[in-house]
């Protein structure tokens, strides 16, 4: 596995992911729409996990997607306690096992291990199969 590709996709997911978090955080605050955020990163990170993959596996077509799923997540959560929860979420009166322990992020962390494991059985576990009959 190319640890370092992995992590570097991860961490661009993650600041995108972040920027459209944000703006849509401040679109729902000014019109009271409390779900914009979550939904809009909800929506966002499945096709930036499935874009991070496909460039994933320009240059590695053996290991697994979820565990390329699996580095990109746990790149993107370093960085939510590094970065997010500190400058986010804990003046908003948030702390750290709130953020963590809320549905809202594991149903994205299931998100992106499921994204990746599908790129993986769409694009490249078939060719994998392919050539080696």
């Amino acid at each position: 596995m190319k640890t370092k590709s992995a992590i570097v996709i991860g961490f661009i997911i993650w600041m995108i992911a972040i920027l459209c978090y944000t703006i849509a955080g401040s679109i729902a605050a000014s019109q009271q729409l409390e779900y914009l955020p979550g939904t809009v990163l909800f929506i966002v990170v499945m096709p930036l996990v499935w874009f991070g993959a496909d460039y994933y596996y320009k240059n590695d077509n053996k290991t697994h997607g979820y565990w390329v799923g699996q580095t990109m997540l746990l790149t993107a959560a370093a960085l939510d306690a590094l970065i997010t929860v500190p400058v986010f979420i804990l003046p908003m009166g948030g702390s750290y096992y709130s953020f963590f322990t809320a549905s809202e992020f594991w149903i994205i962390a299931f998100e992106f291990l499921a994204v990746a494991t599908l790129y993986y059985y769409i694009r490249v576990y078939p060719k994998n199969t392919t050539s080696k009959a």
